[in-house]
């Protein structure tokens, strides 16, 4: 079993940054994936962005490219997503959750998610 625990949602203007944090633990492993979904009111949970454990290759959702990146604290067995430039779009319920890897889109395909972190970007 794989825990996992996100913080660092807030409420934030648009424009500004917030940093998440996912940290893991358990039966931890470096072969995971560690994927980024959201999910707003009335809407589908959709992805976000995933990072492979071992050698933090990372790969984004053309909607936030460029604006978030991942990261991973291995010492920590944490993950981050830096959210910079954000939109009232973003605002959402953020998850972590994980997998063997690869990572995939499709959220089903995940054994182990966080609780959610509440992230919401104001004008």
């Amino acid at each position: 079993q794989v825990q996992l625990v996100e913080s660092g949602g807030g409420l934030v203007q648009a424009g500004s940054s917030l940093r998440l944090s996912c940290v893991a633990s358990g039966r931890t492993s470096r072969t995971y994936a560690v994927t980024w979904f959201r999910q707003a009111p009335g809407k589908e949970r959709e992805f976000v962005a995933t990072i492979r454990f071992s050698n933090d290759q990372t790969y984004y959702d053309d909607s936030v490219k460029g604006r978030f990146t991942a990261s991973s604290d291995k010492a920590k067995h944490t993950v981050y997503l830096q959210m910079n430039s954000l939109k009232l779009e973003d605002t959402a319920v953020y998850y972590c959750a994980a997998r063997r890897w690869p990572g995939t889109l499709n959220p089903l395909m995940y054994d182990y998610w966080g609780q959610g972190t509440q992230v919401t970007v104001s004008s």
